[in-house]
């Protein structure tokens, strides 16, 4: 199941967990900005990724790695070998920020171990085979989040 739709539900189940009216001090500003500086990093890194892959003219869809045809290793993807799955934790952190409960904290966590397990571990196998020594250089030098 493709990782957008993995954290739709998550978020989805933290609001269900939070249901009821919001803990003290969810509209401190300081927090408040924290949350809306978390959802604009998220689009930024979403849409630096979103232009990496285009401008190297490759697939972008994660579900099918075996399919990229060439191993995108500038822009964002200097810094974080999975920047897309990190702006949706972001978002994810967005929320759980607006909801201001203590439940929704683990949505982000939950969608990390997740992604880690169902999507990342295999990506990276599929990339490994295809890009071999040229993958395993770039995971020396750029970390797997940030």
């Amino acid at each position: 199941m493709p990782a957008p739709i993995i954290a739709i539900g998550i978020a989805w189940l933290m609001r269900l967990a939070t249901l009821g009216p919001p803990a003290p001090g969810a509209s401190d500003p300081l927090w408040q900005s924290a949350g809306t500086a978390a959802l604009q990093l998220s689009g930024v890194i979403a849409l630096a990724a979103f232009y990496a892959f285009w401008r190297a003219r490759t697939t972008i869809n994660p579900m099918k790695p075996e399919r990229a045809s060439t191993l995108v290793t500038r822009g964002i993807y200097r810094f974080t070998r999975n920047p897309l799955y990190l702006s949706l934790v972001l978002l994810l952190i967005a929320y759980a920020i607006r909801l201001w409960s203590l439940p929704a904290i683990g949505g982000p966590l939950v969608f990390i171990a997740y992604v880690r397990r169902f999507h990342i571990t295999p990506e990276e196998r599929a990339l490994q085979a295809k890009f071999g020594d040229a993958f395993t250089e770039y995971k020396r030098h750029v970390r797997r989040w940030i």
